[in-house]
């Protein structure tokens, strides 16, 4: 996909994987349209939880940059810190990682996807996470609801093959970002991948992705070019 001169737009944008990225597609030509939850990231904030935000975001997106072509799922909720056991999680703890985490990005996808189809081409990338494959003590809320993703990831490649919508998910593995040190505060950050790094590994996937299968789960790690 040649993102140069579409419409993009990116959740969860104020900062680390998501600001890395919002910078990467718009150099490479995207007009990037960004959203996040903090007022005091963004002059325009919105939370993509919030079942009443979801047409507006989309609304304010195409408005900025036009028809939304690329969508990249990127915010993230991890649930309360230090991590807890998931006979310690909270119900309500669990539906707020799940409205962010999935439920926020199908309502998303059910707007900017469906116009997509109408058009019939854009793609669709759900930022996942090795927590979505591998069962992590403590991760239970997270990981959860990111194996969820990977899967409507997948049913929305399936029900809308042949009408030039894709979808990928991406897991970016572990990086030098504020969620991270939020989950995991001892780790040794020198160790950890700089988000930019993995942002230009992303764009290159975005870059390559007519050739990749739809619903195909990727890792950024281990992404070669041209493979």
């Amino acid at each position: 996909m040649d993102v140069k001169g579409k419409g993009a737009l990116v959740t969860g944008a104020s900062k680390g994987l998501g600001a890395a990225l919002a910078m990467e597609l718009a150099r490479a030509g995207a007009r990037v349209a960004l959203v996040a939850r903090g007022p005091e990231d963004l002059s325009r904030p919105a939370d993509v939880a919030d079942k009443r935000a979801a047409h507006a975001i989309a609304g304010a997106a195409a408005a900025l940059v036009g028809p939304i072509e690329l969508l990249v799922h990127n915010a993230s909720e991890l649930g309360p810190v230090p991590l807890r056991l998931l006979l310690d999680t909270d119900c309500e703890d669990l539906e707020q990682v799940l409205e962010v985490n999935l439920v926020g990005p199908f309502r998303l996808t059910k707007i900017v996807a469906g116009a997509m189809a109408l058009r019939g081409a854009g793609l669709v990338v759900h930022v996942s996470s090795d927590a979505a494959v591998a069962a992590y003590p403590r991760w239970g809320a997270y990981g959860v609801s990111k194996a969820a993703q990977d899967h409507l990831s997948r049913v929305f490649a399936a029900e809308l093959s042949g009408a030039g919508v894709r979808f990928l998910s991406v897991d970016p593995g572990e990086m030098d970002t504020g969620m991270h040190a939020a989950a995991m505060p001892d780790a040794d950050r020198a160790a950890l991948q700089r988000p930019a790094a993995v942002a230009a590994r992303i764009a290159r996937m975005i870059r390559e992705s007519d050739r990749l299968e739809s619903g195909a789960r990727l890792e950024a790690a281990s992404w070669k070019e041209g493979r």
